[in-house]
């Protein structure tokens, strides 16, 4: 995902700690285009610099705006944030959906841009400021205390869409690398068959059993041709104890 294609809209934001915070929370998932529509007087002061802290440059590019409307004027789907629910906004979405949906579209060869729009700090967006935006999310938060601070807010959403993008790919439900053959795991679990019977530890007349639970838990493991290699190194040593104590106390057998 060419993060150049998400914007960032706060309409009105009226602290600058709190803009401050939004830099840094951009920051942290790589996202840099920050757009302030009518924003405080101090939103470039101290406080907003050092809660901000390295990411500072974000506000220091950021670029200002009159009106919604004209922050919006070359993008393809505003994404309101509201907890607002009226008549004509019956259809939310959540974080993870829409998370998906600007991934998915910044993925497409024309780079559509997205913005997120977010309210002032009080009162958020008023119902003009949805009127225009296309999609409406919202944080499904609870019930006693449903309003959120503005950057935290922001960090949730940003956190869905760098999950479904490239960056979070690196992280969340990584390959098995090399994953091992039908040919392989029936081979180990005949290995594994063999060597708990050895050790009594499987029950003679029903030993599949116990062995379909050890079936169930290395199969849903997602094994690799190593890890194969590694358990069957494994039920060999014990084949090996095994013969060992045979041979020293052949009564026991």
């Amino acid at each position: 995902m060419n993060p150049d294609t998400l914007y960032v809209i706060l309409v009105a934001p009226q602290g600058p700690l709190n803009i401050g915070s939004v830099c840094r929370g951009m920051m942290n998932f790589g996202f840099t285009r920050l757009r302030l529509v009518n924003p405080c007087k101090a939103y470039k002061s101290l406080p907003a610099k050092k809660m901000a802290l390295g990411a500072f440059q974000i506000l220091e590019t950021a670029e200002i705006f009159d009106t919604l409307e004209d922050a919006l004027h070359d993008v393809h789907t505003a994404y309101g944030t509201t907890r607002r629910f009226g008549k004509y906004r019956k259809h939310f979405l959540t974080p993870a959906t829409a998370g998906e949906r600007i991934a998915s579209d910044a993925s497409t060869p024309e780079n559509r841009i997205s913005a997120l729009v977010m309210g002032p700090e009080d009162t958020g967006l008023e119902t003009k400021d949805l009127d225009l935006c296309q999609q409406f999310i919202t944080i499904p938060t609870h019930d006693a205390y449903p309003s959120m601070n503005l950057s935290h807010a922001l960090s949730v959403l940003l956190y869905e869409i760098a999950l479904k993008s490239d960056a979070g790919k690196k992280f969340y439900d990584p390959k098995v690398n090399d994953p091992a053959t039908g040919k392989e795991m029936a081979s180990m679990f005949a290995h594994m068959r063999q060597t708990l019977l050895d050790i009594d530890y499987l029950d003679p007349q029903n030993p599949d059993h116990l062995l379909r639970t050890f079936r169930r838990i290395f199969g849903n493991a997602g094994l690799s041709s190593r890890d194969v290699r590694i358990l069957r190194g494994l039920m060999s040593r014990i084949d090996w104890i095994e013969a060992q104590r045979n041979n020293t106390h052949p009564d026991k057998k």
